[in-house]
């Protein structure tokens, strides 16, 4: 379904409902294509949409904060929807999750004003990205952290990432089919942190910011790491935003390490459980 199509329907089913819910949402993303529904694949928003209407079958398709890509996981996926009967937010979080699969949970439900937009409320978003570093594969990790067999030098990568706070033009930091004009986005904290496991030494890459393009934080993120490891100058990354070409930076990181943790809206919702 195209975004204009979804819309009408959107806003056709709006027209019949008197009722908001705002949920928070977990999954991991390993097994679907991505949060964004698709006619022949499995997506989050797809997962959402049945259960919903499971409960409440004149329900509007879900609206979420983030269209996250496919193999990236999140804690904090905030998703509303609009339905034409009121329950407790403490009955639709039991109810949401007993009809969808393991990897999906609903964590906090809320109600807000009918056709409430996420994407449009949200004033933060932080995302986490974990690599293992590690000369052998960790099955406790797989399909959550990129593994790196090189030793990063993390204070290259936080050197590196310090020019990137800010209010920028990062057109160098988006996939070649994101083509939006507005390009200025507004970082206010990149933090590298380390952390030691049984299975290896662990980097956790935080970027929070107020929007983010297409593998934006991936791109950053293994640009970071090719800085860490020595295949990129430490000032790439500063040159970048002047310049805003994308071959001046490293290499995009794959979607399993991602995750999106939160998301801060203008209205959080009234009657939230829990």
């Amino acid at each position: 379904m195209t975004d204009d199509a979804e819309t009408d329907v959107r806003e056709a089913a709006t027209a019949r409902t008197s009722f908001g819910v705002l949920l928070t949402v977990a999954y991991d993303g390993t097994g679907f294509s991505g949060f964004a529904r698709q006619p022949t694949a499995r997506t989050i928003a797809g997962e959402l949409d049945g259960a919903v209407r499971a409960i409440a079958p004149r329900a509007t398709l879900v609206r979420g904060a983030s269209r996250t890509d496919a193999g990236v996981h999140a804690r904090g996926q905030r998703v509303a929807f609009d339905v034409d009967r009121e329950l407790p937010a403490r009955a639709w979080v039991h109810s949401l999750n007993r009809e969808l699969p393991d990897a999906i949970s609903v964590r906090r439900a809320a109600a807000v004003k009918p056709g409430f937009e996420p994407r449009f409320a949200a004033r933060m978003k932080t995302y986490r990205y974990v690599i293992l570093e590690s000369r052998v594969p960790s099955p406790f990790e797989r399909g959550r952290a990129w593994r790196v067999t090189d030793r990063l030098n993390h204070e290259l990568m936080r050197q590196a990432a310090a020019p990137l706070l800010g209010e920028h033009d990062f057109r160098a930091f988006r996939a070649a089919e994101d083509q939006r004009e507005n390009t200025v986005r507004r970082i206010v904290r990149i933090e590298v942190r380390t952390r030691s496991s049984d299975d290896g030494d662990v980097t956790e890459i935080v970027v929070e910011g107020n929007r983010f393009m297409h593998r934006m934080v991936r791109i950053i993120v293994g640009s970071l790491v090719d800085v860490g490891c020595g295949r990129l100058a430490h000032g790439a990354l500063a040159g970048a935003l002047g310049t805003k070409n994308r071959s001046d930076l490293g290499r995009t990181a794959p979607p399993l390490g991602l995750f999106l943790d939160t998301v801060v809206l203008d209205d959080d919702g009234r009657d939230a459980w829990p």
